[in-house]
C-alpha cells in the first residue's frame, strides 16, 4: 500500500472560499433586481457554473487530487452539456 501525501486544505482557505461563494449568491440574488431581459438567466447561469466549479475544485479536492480526477469530471461534464444541447434541439425542432 503506497503512502501518498494527504492534503489537508486549512480553515483560512474554506473560509474564503465561503465567503466568495456567499458573495456570489449575493451577486446572484442582486442581478434579479436589474431589468437585463434575457441577459438575467445568462448571468445567473453563469455565476452558478461559478459558484459549482469552486466547490468542485476546493470542497470536493478535485484541485488536489490526481489530474485523471478532474480530467473525468470535465468529460461527465461535457456529456451532459452535449445530452442537454440535444434535448433542446429537438424540443426547438418540434415547434
Amino acid at each position: 500500500m503506497s503512502k501518498e501525501p494527504n492534503h489537508i486544505s486549512g480553515y483560512k482557505d474554506h473560509l474564503m472560499i465561503l465567503g466568495v461563494l456567499i458573495l456570489l449568491t449575493i451577486i446572484t440574488v442582486a442581478i434579479t433586481q436589474v431589468e437585463l431581459t434575457a441577459l438575467n438567466t445568462a448571468a445567473a447561469l453563469f455565476i452558478a457554473a461559478l459558484k459549482a466549479t469552486l466547490v468542485l475544485l476546493y470542497f470536493m479536492h478535485l484541485k488536489f487530487d490526481q489530474k485523471v480526477f478532474l480530467i473525468m469530471t470535465v468529460l461527465v461534464l461535457i456529456l451532459i452539456a452535449a445530452v442537454i444541447g440535444i434535448t433542446v434541439i429537438d424540443y426547438i425542432d418540434r415547434y
